[in-house]
């Protein structure tokens, strides 16, 4: 079977090793990861079942594909010391290498390590629920394996899709941090009905699973969202009035500002 390395367990790695294996897609033996601290690496062994160690070369030794799951400004110090372990043990080829950087280009990343098979992906949170979209971009070093691989575990914590690394900007805002202004029209909706008199826990309840059918008409209707959109706005009713209110609000631009100031942020952190 097949070895899958994490270096690094945070919320982004937690969430697909969850997604993983809840779908059955790897069994906890088939994982290994690496976390800086004690308690980090308790936490994912008492959550996931997996073999958890403090030393980041070691993930890279023992395993065929390695997400690099490490917060951007430390993948080149962690790089540079994986790369010396294989420098080290000139018997063993290094894996795949599968990063979640933004900023960090193929380029920069085959330039900065050992590594010659790299994947850049881009996963969301709610891969831990088994509804994550990810991008994939691999560079021509890859193996139809490896795709194939990649595939299989994007696959397994929600939907998938190939992209030009040029585009790996605009995939930023619209999936990987976007769920967290869409947990913030969330919860403004939960107190609109809490300010009608609403328990909270009803409202988030209400609001989560309008969200939620909303975006499953968009993808399984293939209509537009903007025809969605007009089938719920009756002349002279309710949705249209709100409908106002949010044009008026600027709620088109801050949305669209918002998305944008995450790309921007993202071509800054090369």
């Amino acid at each position: 079977m097949t070895k899958i390395g994490f270096i690094g367990c945070g919320n982004m790695a937690s969430a697909m090793i969850a997604g993983m294996l809840a779908r059955n897609a790897c069994s906890p033996d088939d994982i290994m990861v690496s976390a800086r601290t004690q308690a980090s690496r308790e936490r994912a062994h008492d959550a996931f079942g997996v073999e958890a160690v403090a030393d980041n070369a070691a993930v890279a030794l023992h395993c065929d594909a390695v997400f690099l799951a490490v917060k951007p400004p430390m993948y080149q110090a962690v790089l540079a010391e994986v790369s010396r372990a294989f420098e080290d043990d000139g018997a063993v080829e290094p894996p795949l290498l599968i990063s979640l950087a933004p900023g960090k280009t193929l380029e920069w990343l085959s330039g900065n390590s050992c590594f010659t098979r790299i994947v850049r992906i881009m996963p969301n949170t709610p891969a831990a629920v088994g509804e994550g979209m990810t991008s994939i971009t691999a560079n021509s070093a890859c193996l139809p394996g490896d795709i194939a691989l990649v595939e299989r575990l994007a696959g397994s914590f929600g939907r998938f899709s190939h992209v030009p690394e040029r585009l790996i900007d605009a995939v930023i805002p619209v999936s990987g941090s976007s769920p967290a202004f869409v947990y913030m029209f969330i919860e403004a909706m939960a107190d609109a009905a809490v300010l009608e008199g609403m328990p909270r826990a009803q409202a988030y309840e209400f609001a989560a699973q309008a969200v939620l059918g909303s975006a499953k008409m968009v993808l399984e209707s293939g209509k537009h969202p903007g025809e969605l959109k007009d089938a719920v706005c009756s002349p002279g009713g309710t949705t249209i009035a709100g409908v106002r209110a949010l044009e008026r609000c600027g709620m088109r631009s801050a949305v669209i500002e918002a998305l944008w100031a995450t790309a921007d942020k993202a071509r800054s952190m090369a």
